[in-house]
């Protein structure tokens, strides 16, 4: 039986331990959530600007809620009004110390962490940056050591190579660094647009990069914003400080998430369909476009018409080997269709799944151990077997899921359970890291009582 969770949240957020409605199929129209990895980057940069700025539907979930309470932090006023967010610099209701630090708390964001690692050090003030016991976990000494190079003052006030850190802003210099971003592409992401903000011009020289189409959405919006980063000669940029930075841009909007529209598409290729998504970019630079294209390799419909996105399923998933180096959020969405897929799905290329919210190739392969399915952890990925590929006689003995307070693992555990009966979230309020609203648009998607085809938005 379905449990009846309470919710904390207007947005229907559960609170309780949740299980998933096995048997049911996705049909419906959705519309897909603003993308957290652009709100992410409008909001640093109008805090690198300093400038006013309208931006209209950015995600509103935990993760951006602790940014804007930075920008307020650091002398922002913050308006909210429907689906817009108004931003003014030097308008801040809190009197701002001269010799104490501002106090910036990340909770679990990573993203906001590194970026502001590099933010920062550019901008005026003195800052302490913190977050939870788990971004604690989360190293960040290439980072730290980059910034260092260009002159950045950044001092760790606890253990060598970790946060909590001491942050001296207007002290990012400029020059010529090294940087490794083989465990996070947001770690240069955070030196392009600091860079901006520099006393000199600032050169990084990369000797690793992962994920790389999130520097594609940062160059984007880089220029947006009037500034000038230059590919030097690969693996090198070059980032030209902007003496006016968002000179002419008053408004933006954020686009569509394709990480989130990951789910229901997923939830379409696994049940059936078909599922409308409406909100996406087609042409959008986020990697997690290229989602599609794994549904589509492993037998699922994909269309566009209109603007809008349709996917179904055929009844039928086949397994792929991949690496998904360039979309690592993707891994625990695919590890959740691989026991449907007939075949041994091998997932490769994303050793630094192991340093996100959680370690997210362990947490995958924990959780679907104990549902029964055969899972390899491999160092950089894993091989999960088809086990339920064409079975209608499934296990159903009661597992309750951990997800290890990792939104991606708790919404991807939420796919199995639609056709794995037994299927319990321990925490499904976990999701409103980065979609606060998905267990209204996953059962909203999956209700018994709705026609397939009907608008669920």
């Amino acid at each position: 039986m379905t449990a009846s969770p309470s919710t904390s949240k207007a947005d229907g957020q559960a609170a309780e331990p949740r299980t998933i409605p096995a048997g049911r199929r996705a049909s419906g129209s959705l519309q897909v959530p603003p993308s957290k990895s652009v709100t992410h980057r409008y909001l640093n940069l109008a805090l690198l600007a300093g400038a006013p700025l309208v931006l209209e539907r950015p995600l509103d979930a935990d993760d951006t809620r602790l940014f804007l309470a930075a920008l307020e932090g650091c002398g922002f006023a913050v308006e909210r009004a429907g689906e817009e967010v108004r931003l003014t610099p030097g308008c801040s209701r809190s009197p701002r110390s001269e010799t104490e630090p501002i106090e910036v708390f990340c909770g679990n964001a990573g993203t906001m962490f590194r970026f502001l690692v590099a933010t920062l050090a550019a901008i005026p003030g003195r800052f302490r940056l913190d977050g939870t016991p788990r971004l604690r976990e989360r190293p960040i000494a290439p980072l730290v050591d980059a910034v260092r190079r260009l002159g950045g003052e950044v001092e760790y006030l606890e253990r060598e190579g970790y946060g909590p850190l001491a942050i001296r802003g207007e002290t990012l210099r400029g020059g010529t660094t090294a940087l490794d971003a083989g465990s996070s592409s947001q770690y240069l992401s955070a030196l392009l647009m600091a860079g901006l903000r520099a006393k000199e011009p600032v050169t990084i020289e990369l000797s690793a990069l992962t994920s790389e189409p999130y520097i594609e959405i940062t160059l984007g919006l880089v220029r947006r914003f009037g500034g000038q980063i230059e590919r030097v000669t690969p693996p090198r940029f070059r980032v030209e400080p902007a003496a006016s930075l968002a000179a002419g841009l008053d408004r933006a909007r954020v686009e569509g998430d394709w990480s989130a529209a990951a789910y229901p598409a997923a939830m379409a290729a696994l049940t059936g369909g078909p599922v409308r998504l409406l909100g996406l970019e087609e042409g959008s630079e986020q990697g997690d476009r290229g989602f599609l294209d794994l549904l589509a390799a492993m037998g699922a419909e994909v269309s566009w018409h209109g603007g809008e996105l349709t996917v179904s399923g055929t009844g039928r998933l086949t397994a792929i080997s991949v690496d998904l180096g360039r979309m690592p959020d993707q891994v625990p969405t695919l590890a959740a269709l691989a026991p449907f897929a007939a075949g041994t799905t091998r997932i490769t290329g994303v050793p630094h799944l192991r340093i996100k919210e959680s370690d997210r190739l362990h947490a995958m392969a924990v959780g679907l151990a104990a549902l029964g399915v055969p899972v390899t952890e491999l160092p950089d990925g894993l091989e999960i077997e088809g086990v339920w590929a064409g079975c209608r006689d499934l296990p159903s003995d009661p597992v309750t899921i951990d997800p290890f307070d990792d939104h991606r693992i708790a919404m991807s555990f939420a796919l199995v359970g639609l056709r794995r009966p037994g299927v319990t979230i321990a925490e499904p309020g976990v999701v409103a890291k980065s979609y606060p609203e998905f267990w209204r648009d996953f059962d909203a998607l999956t209700s018994e009582s709705k026609p397939p085809g009907r608008d669920s938005r």
